[in-house]
């Protein structure tokens, strides 16, 4: 066996761990395998011979790599939505042909509330809090990731921890879960952009998907004040619903469901809304109309 071959051996002795360290960070199935598949290339070129860690040094490349693809995204989502828009994967994904370890990477730990909130973490906040808080990487191989101080990368981990317990915290009262999203709709209709900014996280996010961005809607919108003026006057014919037993939105066009609006909420905050439109997502969905 020669070198390249050991090399690529030991790479798919790792290849799971790696998977889920870049799901992780990245919330999608196909960037995850990206960077992946990026990492083996970039270690393919690579000499191996002074490298005593391999499974550390693998973790670092896969953890580069998908900062540098966070921050690609936010750049893009301060952008008009040309079909890029991005929402964790995890939703209803339901598809036949899925690998069975994707399968069970996407049924482990990593719950769909906690990727909502992931995806309102800044780049450097979410990989510090990953490589951190899941996979033990100690604070001085982190600062060489996210380029900073080991000071510098607890900090930031720190910061994404107190915002993960807040808002991934069990939410099982769904009467103030309604009375949250119900202030939002009331203060959307009636254009009260002060109502709007005291139900919204100042941190909350708007993602929208590509069906949705066809029809108008931006791909992400950050912040209270952003998301408020976005909103403010704008849900006139949205209507209370249930979605997967969540308090929600939706509008209605031609007796058919054609925008779903999800929240996620942590305690009279909203901190995610999620915009879905796309026919085959929403059929997914358990709906439930309310009167409203």
């Amino acid at each position: 066996m020669d070198e390249h071959e050991w090399l690529a051996e030991r790479f798919e002795e790792h290849r799971s761990h790696l998977r889920a360290v870049a799901y992780r960070m990245l919330g999608s199935r196909s960037e995850a395998d990206d960077a992946v598949q990026e990492a083996w290339i970039r270690v393919s070129r690579s000499d191996t011979s002074g490298v005593e860690n391999l499974r550390g040094w693998l973790t670092t490349i896969v953890a580069r790599l998908c900062l540098d693809m966070l921050r690609s995204r936010t750049a893009r989502a301060e952008e008009p939505l040309e079909g890029s828009a991005h929402a964790p994967e995890l939703i209803a994904s339901g598809k036949a042909g899925i690998d069975p370890e994707h399968e069970a990477l996407l049924a482990d730990s990593v719950g769909l509330a906690l990727l909502v909130v992931l995806e309102t973490l800044a780049p450097a906040e979410r990989v510090a809090f990953v490589l951190h808080d899941m996979f033990d990487l100690p604070f001085d191989e982190i600062a060489s990731i996210v380029g900073r101080s080991p000071a510098a990368a607890r900090q930031l981990a720190s910061r994404a921890r107190r915002r993960v317990q807040g808002a991934t915290a069990p939410d099982v009262d769904r009467a103030r879960q309604r009375a949250v999203v119900d202030a939002f709709l009331a203060a959307s209709r009636g254009g009260d952009f002060a109502a709007l900014l005291a139900v919204l996280d100042p941190d909350v996010v708007l993602r929208a998907d590509p069906t949705a961005g066809r029809m108008g809607a931006t791909a992400e919108v950050r912040g209270a004040k952003a998301v408020a003026e976005t909103f403010k006057g704008r849900a006139q014919a949205a209507q209370p619903a249930l979605v997967n037993g969540a308090a929600g939105l939706v509008w209605v066009a031609g007796g058919e469901p054609r925008v779903v609006f999800t929240f996620m909420t942590a305690g009279a905050k909203i901190v995610a809304i999620d915009l879905i439109a796309d026919p085959d997502h929403l059929r997914r969905l358990d709906l439930a109309i309310l009167n409203g």
